[in-house]
């Protein structure tokens, strides 16, 4: 599995646009056969900074995410939003998906 997490620094004045501007290509990576998860968070430490964690089956459906349609118009529109040039981590591991933390068991009340 190719597991990816990205730091987005987008301007302030940009800040409630972000989401939005993504929802499309979103909702077309998700719909790609090869992704796993592709999930948004923003940092509780910095409001303008926005934490993408995707993960695909393999490289071959890596490398079909990045060059499709969406990807490419994807990009585009992230270029006039973000403030800085983003941060990626890209790692293949093993696995194929997430799996249950064995530290931590939610307590009876």
């Amino acid at each position: 599995m190719i597991f990816i997490a990205v730091r987005f620094t987008v301007r302030s004045a940009e800040r409630d646009n972000w989401l939005p501007a993504v929802e499309d290509f979103t909702a077309a990576t998700r719909q790609e056969p090869g992704n796993v998860f592709f999930d948004w968070s923003v940092s509780v430490e910095n409001p303008d900074q926005f934490v993408l964690l995707e993960a695909f089956a393999s490289a071959e459906a890596g490398e079909a995410h990045v060059r499709s349609a969406h990807f490419a118009a994807a990009m585009d529109t992230m270029a006039g939003l973000v403030a800085e040039t983003p941060e990626i981590i890209n790692v293949e591991v093993p696995g194929e998906g997430w799996s249950r933390m064995a530290e931590i068991q939610p307590r009876e009340s």
